[in-house]
């Protein structure tokens, strides 16, 4: 590609030759030839006197006409230029709509008047001062000043063209590896012709002008191309047509294997123009990747856009871990030449690795941010020497095509970079042949020696920076393939890798590389991972390699603008085996808003601002409280329950089984007032069942429910089938914790129930519970420390007796005039429930429906029971959490636990 500085040189010649020109027409042609030849573009490109019906029929005749770039209308010197426009325009509505220009250009020999019809901006001048303007045509020379636009419709729709001719080479038989190497292979010949790879347009010229309309000789041809491309230019046929010639030598594995030849037909060939015509010099490579990955896969077509990690959380990933460092760095030694060539080195030798890098997008922008570092120290230096190639990034991706996509986004992007190297030091700098290339592996990460791969490469050095957004899935969603990956990462380790979500498999392989390394990891995960039984499980395993938490950003929401696209609640977590004096953690006031830094000393696995510490399943409470314990677990098949028709319909027929049936309740019943019934036999009369043939029916369909069962332990109970499997039925009134509540609720409900209620094992029961635990369960600190530890059920609270109740830390040395305000707060919150007639708690807590009188009565609680744990109280949760966690230390550490006592002998 010619740079912008030879560019102006030519553009001063031509206009000096060209200022004493006649007015005569045929001179235009010359005229044109001499224009295009300051850009390097061949004549052969631009098509003059192209014919074209007019809007109202007749015949007109386009000057000079470039297709899907430029329309120029050349008139005589002193002609009307407006006009001109007008007579331009009238062209447009007859031209196929992938020829159609991006700009119109209308002269007279000394005025140029350029339209560019994507910003509806005019530029007029004259021929003297055109090297002063000259940069307004630099896209002839395949320069562009447009930023590529990340997220839709952009990139949706060049997936969407790409996806279409997808199908139709799928459907005649083109298929799999050679299917997926070849669409990629054209998807580097777009964006190639569209940024000055290739001449600007000739990839669409030859398929346009060089094969045959019918579609027939397309694949040959474009195979041959691809022939051409791994063949220096010594070593071609010495008689090659120029059509051929034209194209580069490029290098690289991209075209190096030899592929079956794609038989196209003529509608085929008009989706590779159409797809041609786009303009892919706006595409991101960091987001365009996993659009095309997804346009592949019919199934996922109507969801493009929700496969992409956006930019904005990339950058939340890689600032902390080494960008801002970087800066800060260079902001320091900027006017150091010493100081500033030993940090070029450093970044030159820097090594990046995303370790599940899918089709490329994190290396793409630590790539990109990279080389703008090097642009600066370029500048600052007064130096051209590039030291910063894509060959210091590598990457692991078990699946061949976003493997295919992630090598060939980052020749895209290394191309991107070079233009902009070009426009803003005049020269350009293009890897063309490729001689340095992003070092990508086809593997499966979970089962691989990552030092063992990575030598493959002969690096010398260990890599710096592990980055990269792994997959996530829970233990019930994986396949048995994932399962056995788990199994196989965690196999020489104390813990239960079924509950762990696949996301800890790439935590644990980061840590273990750290080993006796300097190199640091910053990895996007489920929040699931920083929160309930899963902490325990997984940094119980971490923190033996000494892992420490660098910075974080707390739970916020990952989404982007595509339909059907779910939300999920996601982590940031940087981490090495090496502490650091400065941490840094992320936290955000509305999941979906935008976060707000603290500087802390330390930072947990639960990412609160203290030292490592874990809370694991206990069996009893660390405070001096009631035992929380499970409701009764029927396991009957649904045999022994009623609904409230089905209970008054059994009733009917049997009567006398009236007394044997009780209120049943588990936390979708207590949450929306839904009245359900169960058959409790507990101590029943064996004389009266058998005088109940309906109730004896059910006994004996949970009989046979539980011996059809898969589990020993169920079919046990096929024993005795008049009862649940687990009783927990307490003996009083008992207050009633729900097992799992939206995320949308500020406050858990709670509430007392009658002994006369069965409650079900989806609830916890606290028998003889008082108003004041009542009160301190249903405080805002209570429910802070639960939204920490606590598992997630989708997105919802999982409430649990073994993390949450048993470690929460009750207060203190309170009075008893405290304990009273508490146990009158409390009340006050029953009381002004009950003035809702019909209302369900989901009523009253809903954040939308919440009656403000009960709001504020919580809110008073809430104040109230802070004061309890802080005299000043507590600026944010994150304050009261770490404050908790103090106290469970302490509390947790005076409790000497149980160990079982070895039977003596008889």
């Amino acid at each position: 590609m010619i740079s912008l500085k030879e560019i102006r040189e030519r553009s001063i010649k031509f206009a000096k030759e060209w200022e004493s020109a006649s007015n005569e027409k045929q001179e235009a042609q010359s005229f044109w030839i001499d224009f295009f030849k300051i850009f390097d573009v061949s004549p052969r490109s631009m098509q003059f006197e192209y014919p074209i019906k007019k809007i109202d029929g007749t015949q007109g005749y386009i000057d000079v006409f470039w297709r899907g770039q430029l329309l120029i209308e050349q008139k005589s010197k002193g002609k009307d230029l407006a006009k001109a426009k007008e007579q331009a325009l009238e062209y447009l509505p007859n031209l196929k709509q992938r020829d159609l220009p991006k700009f119109i250009l209308v002269c007279d020999f000394v005025s140029f008047y350029l339209y560019d019809l994507d910003t509806n901006q005019e530029y007029k001048f004259v021929l003297q001062d055109l090297p002063i303007n000259i940069e307004l045509f630099s896209f002839i020379a395949g320069y562009t000043k447009k930023t590529y636009k990340e997220e839709e419709p952009t990139n949706r729709k060049a997936a969407e063209l790409m996806g279409k001719l997808h199908d139709k080479l799928l459907e005649n038989g083109y298929s799999g590896h050679q299917l997926e190497l070849f669409l990629t292979r054209l998807l580097f010949c777009m964006f190639a012709e569209d940024t000055g790879i290739f001449p600007r347009n000739s990839f669409a010229e030859f398929i346009e002008n060089q094969t045959d309309e019918s579609g027939r000789d397309l694949g040959s041809q474009i195979n041959y191309i691809f022939e051409l491309f791994d063949t220096p230019n010594e070593k071609r046929q010495k008689n090659l047509d120029e059509s051929f010639s034209q194209f580069p030598y490029i290098n690289g594995s991209i075209f190096t294997e030899q592929l079956k030849t794609a038989h196209f037909d003529r509608s085929m060939r008009e989706m590779l123009l159409d797809a041609c015509a786009f303009d892919w010099s706006l595409i991101s490579p960091s987001i365009f990747g996993s659009m095309f990955q997804a346009s592949m896969d019919v199934s996922k077509r109507g969801e493009l856009g929700a496969h992409f990690t956006s930019e904005t959380n990339i950058l939340k990933a890689i600032k902390p871990l080494f960008l801002d460092e970087l800066w800060e760095e260079f902001g320091r030694i900027k006017n150091n030449p010493k100081q500033l060539q030993i940090f070029h080195a450093k970044i030159s030798n820097l090594k990046f690795l995303d370790p599940a890098c899918g089709s490329g997008n994190f290396l793409v922008i630590a790539y990109r941010e990279l080389k703008l570092v090097e642009f600066e120290v370029l500048k600052s230096l007064k130096i051209l020497t590039q030291l910063v190639h894509i060959d210091q990034f590598y990457g692991f991706e078990i699946e061949e095509l976003p493997s295919r996509i992630t090598q060939t986004a980052m020749l895209l992007i290394d191309h991107q970079m070079n233009l902009l190297f070009a426009q803003m030091f005049g020269e350009p700098h293009f890897n063309i042949p490729i001689k340095d290339s992003a070092n990508i592996f086809n593997v499966n990460a979970l089962r691989v020696d990552w030092e063992e791969i990575l030598s493959l490469r002969e690096m010398k050095q260990s890599i710096d920076y592990i980055i990269g957004n792994p997959p996530f899935l829970g233990g019930m969603m994986m396949n048995e393939e994932q399962k056995s990956d788990m199994h196989f990462v965690f196999n020489n380790e104390n813990t239960n890798a079924g509950v762990l979500d696949l996301v800890s498999a790439w935590f644990f392989k980061s840590i273990q590389y750290c080993k006796n390394k300097n190199t640091k990891v910053a990895l996007v995960s489920t929040n699931s991972i920083t929160q309930g039984e899963q902490v325990g499980l997984l940094w119980n395993v971490l923190q033996k390699y000494n892992i420490t938490i660098h910075f974080a950003h707390r739970t916020f929401k990952w989404s982007n603008e595509a339909k059907k696209n779910a939300a999920v609640h996601c982590v940031i977590i940087g981490f090495s085996n090496f502490e650091i004096a400065k941490k840094r953690l992320f936290e955000y006031e509305k999941i979906d808003g935008e976060p707000h830094e603290v500087v802390v000393n330390d930072i947990s696995p639960y990412l609160l601002p203290n030292q490592f510490s874990l809370v694991t399943n206990r069996s009893k409470p660390i405070s001096n409280v009631p035992q929380m314990n499970f409701g009764s677990m029927p396991r009957d098949g649904g045999n022994l329950i009623f609904t409230d028709n089905e209970k008054t319909e059994f009733i009917k027929f049997e009567p006398m089984a009236e007394k044997y049936i009780r209120p049943y309740t588990g936390a979708e019943e207590f949450l929306n007032n839904k009245k359900r019934w169960c058959l409790w036999l507990v101590d029943a009369n064996p004389m009266e069942l058998s005088k109940l043939p309906n109730v004896l029916a059910r006994v004996e369909a949970t009989k046979k429910f539980r011996l059809d069962s898969k589990a020993e332990a169920t079919r046990k109970f096929a024993k005795i089938p008049t009862l649940f499997c687990q009783i927990a039925q307490p003996n009083s009134d008992f207050l009633l914790v729900p097992s799992v509540s939206s995320e949308k609720r500020k406050y858990i409900p709670i509430g007392f129930l009658p002994k006369t209620i069965i409650a079900n094992n989806l609830v916890f029961v606290i028998p003889h519970a008082t108003i004041y635990h009542f009160g301190i369960l249903s405080s805002n600190i209570h429910n802070e420390w639960m939204r920490t530890v606590a598992g997630r059920l989708k997105s919802d609270y999982r409430y649990s007796k073994d993390i949450v109740y048993n470690n929460f830390p009750f207060p203190s040395e309170i009075s008893d005039k405290q304990k009273e305000q508490i146990e009158t707060l409390a009340q006050n919150i029953l009381t002004i429930r009950t003035e809702f007639e019909g209302a369900s708690l989901a009523d009253l807590y809903n954040p939308l429906t919440m009656p403000p009188k009960l709001l504020k009565a919580h809110e008073t609680l809430d104040k109230a029971v802070d004061k309890l744990y802080s005299k000043t109280g507590f600026k944010t949760d994150t304050e009261r959490v770490a404050h908790l966690f103090e106290l469970n230390k302490k509390l947790t550490s005076l409790i000497v636990e149980e160990k079982p006592k070895k039977r003596g002998k008889k």
